[in-house]
């Protein structure tokens, strides 16, 4: 039975005091521990009994990726559960709140911009060079240490480019928080590291003007216009932002990433040396560009499916390793046929040990209705999926990066599973198949339609008819 989190309840040794925080996807919670000294806090995904996959994933991507970076930049890790019980991620408590509260006193004196323009390019540089790219920076996802570092915190939405990529591979819709996103990711593209440099550009704005560069958009149709409309000129809201400032902003929010500051670091050498500032024609700007500017530009983003490729993060791996699916059904009754699914995965890496394998079940949902959320035990079947699955797949003894868990629904299993095939990336799929009947024989198998239509190689295991 999953536990849900309350003041006093004790898990693995942690005990919860006071929630601290509650937002729309988890609680944060002050916790203690006897072997672990210092101020804690526990943060715990919020699940209810309904479509909370983003939030399952995104919890997924945090623990994955938050243990593996270090220094001043990033909260420490103390400690991480998985949906077995209770799923929470445990780590230093940082002292006061977000700078949303400072970010709403703005527009701040120049000099202040500057200072904190600084820190918060410092910071993202140090994400960078830990092969991250946070995606979702904001006001509210940045903290403050007393020596005065800034903390990114929040990576649910994060890329890693020496991991595989859950929210890519399960969701083919664009994320991020709206008045920060960059044009890129809202044309899906997760691997570019100048996603992040839009986003400083797009908080710097904030500070020197008081005002977001696109506005407070509810809806991805405000968000599209941004591959077109350029934001109004800092200096016509502000007169005191001088021309170099206004650079930097205003060169940081190009809608085409080649066109931007191409990394964190040098965004922090030009507002470190604003002497050394190239000034051009955005210095100069003041005012948004005319209508027929903005109709050419929106005539061309009409005809781009996407930007060109970025260039790699530092260290990034120079070509991709095969990637393996397995399609698992859980069910009791197919044990004995998901033990050989398994024994055929292990046969396929002792040939291709470079592999990563996807491990995928499928819960077939309703065309029509309502489908419920739990079982009848009140247990949500979602995480009781994911869990079975993780047990599954914990047999291979591969390392993290190299074997994911993915629980998909839809009505058409088959179609899921090809679509999800094709969207990974997959070189081989590895599924089962049922016994032989009259109705599959005549009305068709998931197997034979993933056989018909995938995009790659398919190996189909079955259990040995009797005799």
């Amino acid at each position: 039975m999953r536990v849900r989190p309350q003041t006093g309840l004790e898990i693995d040794g942690f005990t919860l005091g006071e929630m601290l925080h509650k937002g729309g996807f988890a609680t944060i919670w002050e916790v203690t521990h006897p072997d672990h000294p210092g101020p804690m806090v526990m943060k715990v995904p919020t699940i209810l009994d309904g479509d909370d996959g983003p939030t399952i994933v995104g919890f997924e991507v945090e623990q994955m990726i938050l243990p593996r970076l270090t220094g001043p930049h990033v909260p420490r890790v103390v400690a991480s559960g998985d949906f077995a019980r209770m799923p929470y991620l445990v780590t230093e408590r940082l002292p006061g709140a977000s700078l949303h509260g400072l970010f709403d006193t703005a527009p701040l004196p120049v000099a202040d911009v500057v200072v904190l323009g600084r820190r918060m390019a410092a910071m993202v540089h140090a994400l960078h060079g830990q092969h991250v790219i946070h995606l979702d920076l904001k006001p509210a996802n940045l903290m403050a240490r007393a020596g005065g570092e800034l903390v990114a915190i929040d990576f649910g939405l994060a890329r890693h480019d020496q991991l595989p990529d859950l929210l890519a591979e399960e969701f083919a819709i664009p994320m991020g928080t709206y008045p920060y996103i960059a044009p890129e990711q809202f044309l899906r593209q997760r691997d570019d590291l100048r996603s992040d440099i839009f986003a400083l550009g797009a908080m710097l704005y904030q500070l020197a003007t008081g005002r977001l560069p696109f506005g407070q958009p509810e809806r991805l149709r405000g968000v599209r216009r941004r591959l077109w409309r350029d934001p109004e000129p800092p200096r016509a809201l502000n007169p005191e932002i001088p021309a170099w400032l206004q650079e930097i902003i205003l060169r940081a929010l190009e809608v085409d990433p080649a066109d931007r500051t191409q990394t964190a670091a040098q965004m922090l050498f030009d507002l470190e040396h604003p002497d050394q500032v190239e000034l051009t024609h955005r210095a100069r700007k003041e005012r948004r560009d005319g209508l027929w500017t903005v109709a050419r530009r929106r005539w061309r983003m009409s005809r781009l499916r996407g930007f060109a490729p970025p260039p790699p993060l530092i260290a990034a791996q120079a070509s991709r390793a095969p990637v393996l699916m397995a399609a698992v059904d859980l069910s009791p009754d197919m044990e004995s046929l998901s033990e050989r699914i398994l024994q055929a995965v292990r046969d396929q890496l002792a040939v291709r040990p470079g592999a990563r394998v996807a491990c995928v079940n499928v819960i077939r949902t309703h065309r029509i209705g309502i489908d419920m959320a739990t079982d009848e035990a009140g247990n949500h079947i979602h995480i009781a999926r994911l869990v079975a699955l993780k047990a599954w797949g914990a047999q291979l003894g591969l390392p993290e990066g190299r074997v994911t868990f993915t629980v998909l629904d839809g009505p058409d299993p088959a179609a899921v599973l090809i679509e999800h095939a094709g969207r990974i990336r997959a070189d081989h799929v590895l599924m089962g198949a049922r016994a032989h009947s009259a109705t599959r024989r005549y009305l068709g198998s998931v197997s034979s339609q993933v056989v018909a239509e995938a995009h790659c190689s398919v190996t189909i295991v079955r259990i040995p008819a009797a005799g």
